[in-house]
């Protein structure tokens, strides 16, 4: 039931994507869906979750009529240190028990705030009563309306080389993924996402860094790029690079949104420029 509902969500996303309609009424906000977002990895890219929701359903009703959001807050120095010795069964464990209690709290869908906790979606997805929104969905569907097959993926080093985002993005939206291709390279934009994005800084010399792998991306063949960290919005705009981009922080709150509100195109999440 959970799978099947998730799935008749998508074919309702990407239809809306490609074929015209007529302008639909936004629900009652009595009728509105509850969403719960797991945040804290980092809170600085959960403040944009909650920020951009909040905003998208304002905007469309025209007043302060706030959607219904729960939030679990991690404590995200203890998934690092758990990712760090490689225990992503506790990882999955404390996601999975960040869920049920977002469910018991009156949530009907939940969100994973950052790319990386989709390594161990499919073993919380199997321990929970609730649908998970994938972070790769709202993604692809993005992609596939841009026509491109071809993209670059930058994230942490557990989303650029462990390939649960790669892998979703082909089976599902038969679209190719590029990382940078230097292990280094690859270190140092973890390094820069998990030492300095998630805390807060924001330094001209990592901007930079991370300008110049989009570059080798874009040689290599990437018709776009997918910022497949939280963070990296943060950090890096579409003003910044040449290709389209990708801001999963937007398109998974763009997602929420449309589950909120009951289907696509009622409301529309503004990033920046």
């Amino acid at each position: 039931m959970k799978m099947s509902m998730i799935a008749l969500f998508l074919v309702v996303l990407a239809a809306q994507s490609t074929l015209g309609s007529e302008p639909d009424r936004l629900p009652p906000a009595s009728d509105m869906k509850a969403i719960g977002l797991v945040g804290g990895t980092s809170w600085y890219s959960t403040v944009d979750y909650y920020r951009y929701i909040n905003k998208a359903v304002n905007d469309a009703y025209g007043d302060n009529t706030n959607p219904p959001l729960v939030i679990f807050n991690l404590n995200q120095q203890r998934i690092h240190e758990l990712q760090a010795k490689d225990q992503w069964d506790q990882i999955a464990a404390i996601l999975t028990d960040a869920v049920n209690r977002l469910h018991a709290a009156g949530a009907q869908a939940v969100l994973f705030c950052a790319n990386t906790p989709h390594k161990v979606y499919a073993q919380v997805a199997r321990s929970t009563d609730i649908p998970i929104l994938h972070i790769a969905d709202a993604t692809g569907v993005a992609i596939q309306r841009s026509g491109l097959k071809k993209v670059g993926l930058i994230g942490t080093r557990y989303t650029m080389e462990d390939g649960f985002m790669a892998d979703w993005l082909k089976a599902h939206y038969g679209i190719e993924t590029l990382v940078p291709s230097s292990a280094p390279a690859r270190e140092e934009l973890h390094r820069i996402i998990q030492k300095e994005l998630g805390l807060g800084i924001f330094k001209p010399e990592s901007k930079k860094y991370v300008l110049d792998q989009i570059e080798e991306l874009r040689q290599r063949g990437a018709q776009g790029i997918v910022l497949g960290c939280t963070e990296f919005p943060l950090m890096i705009k579409p003003a910044d690079v040449t290709l389209p981009v990708f801001d999963t922080t937007l398109l998974h709150s763009q997602m929420a949104v449309d589950f909120i509100l009951g289907k696509p195109g009622l409301a529309h999440v503004q990033g920046t420029q």
